[in-house]
Order: C-alpha cells, then structure tokens, then sequence
C-alpha cells in the first residue's frame, strides 16, 4: 500500500502549529530571558513528556506543542492507525518533516515522540536548533505508566516489559546524546519540572553570552563551534 504523506503545507499559519497550546498569561520567570531556542523534550514512551513539556511550557510562559498531536493533526488520523496502515517508515518520514516545521518556528517548548529523537537528520536539526533535555525513567516507572495507555503502536501484541526493556537498550545511549538528562520521577510531576527547571538554569548560566536562535538572521555570523554545555540533573 502507498503511504499517504502526512500534510506538511507551507501554510503561514501552521507556523506555530496546528495543535500548539498558546502560553498561559502572566509574567515571565528571569530565566525565560536567556531562552531564545525552542526546548525539545525526549525520551521513551511513559517518560513523562507531555506532562513535564506542559507543566514547563506555563513556567515559562511559553507555548506548548505535543509532536505526536501535531503528527496527527497533519496526518488526519490517529498515529496508531496511520502506523498500521502505512508503517512505522511512512511515519518516520512525516514526523521529522512535521519536526523541522515546528523547528523553524517561534521560540516553544516541544515534546516529541520516542522515536524521533533516533533519526539523526532529526537529531542534527534539534542540535542545531533547539536545546534538547533528556527526561530518563527506569523501566520499572515505565511499565507502570505505559499501563495507563493502551493506544502505543510499538506495544501492541507484546509484552510491555519486554518490549521497553528492548526500546531502553537500543535507545537510551542516542537519547544520552541530548544536551541536559534529567530523571523523571514517580510522583508529583512539579518535583520532576523542578529538577528540569534547575537543569536548565545550571546550563544557560554557563552560556556567555548565550546563542541567538538558529532560525533568526542575528545567527548568521554565529560560531559554529559553539555547543551548548551539557549538564545533568540526576
């Protein structure tokens, strides 16, 4: 069967995102003035993505956009059907053109799927346009929350466990590739939105001066050598 190409137009007001929260109102944190790229979240299914992503988003008064919902938003259908009539190669394609959309756009914080931060076209593009935080779980907080759920294409007909153990062996060494780790916990999700909140002031405390955004004209002279320091919040 063909693939159907997820919708990824050029229409202006897709800019942002077809699912994008908008920031909540109210007075920006100091740290927001040293934000000047989109911050990506990844890490396995169950990490704590989407929770974190948005608690963060308010913080910061930032907006919120939930990859796999703009995905399905594009694609007009659910990933879990469009993973199984098109495949899990037809959805990659469509998730890092979805991504580098929302990429190329304003200043936002970005939860993406498990399986994207693997592409390295997606990787190289998130390194070098975003600040990318690793949310780590151990297997155990994983299986727990992934039972909640039952819509995840790649746990389908298997043994969850198995399954994630299998995901955190192949996966957890490309997502260590990420600038910040922070552990995701179980429990209340502010203490983890804490522990990413000093992650990020740790690292933009040590960028002096911090980088223009990729995707601005101020960036055009930039140092290419200039990485973003990598730090952990364990």
């Amino acid at each position: 069967m063909t693939a159907v190409p997820i919708d990824e137009s050029d229409d202006p007001a897709h800019a942002h995102g077809r699912t994008t929260v908008p920031p909540s109102p109210g007075t920006q944190p100091p740290l927001m003035r040293r934000i000047n790229r989109t911050i990506v979240l990844v890490g396995l299914m169950g990490a704590g993505k989407s929770c974190i992503g948005k608690r963060l988003a308010g913080y910061l008064r930032l907006p919120f956009t939930d990859a796999d919902k703009e995905i399905e938003a594009a694609a007009g259908c659910s990933i879990a059907d469009y993973f199984a009539l098109h495949g899990e190669k037809a959805f990659r394609d469509g998730e890092r053109r979805v991504i580098q959309r929302l990429l190329s756009g304003p200043v936002q914080v970005l939860a993406t799927g498990g399986g994207a931060f693997m592409d390295p076209s997606t990787r190289t593009l998130i390194r070098e346009r975003a600040l990318s935080i690793w949310l780590r779980a151990d297997l155990e907080l994983l299986v727990k929350r992934v039972a909640r759920r039952n819509e995840r294409p790649l746990l389908h007909n298997v043994d969850p466990r198995e399954k994630l153990s299998e995901l955190m062996a192949l996966r957890y060494p490309v997502y260590a590739e990420a600038d910040l780790v922070v552990d995701s916990m179980d429990g209340p999700p502010e203490a983890t939105l804490s522990r990413v909140v000093a992650a990020l002031e740790n690292a933009l405390s040590a960028e002096a001066p911090a980088k223009e955004p990729a995707n601005t004209p101020a960036n055009t002279e930039a140092n290419p050598d200039d990485h973003t320091q990598r730090a952990a919040a364990r």
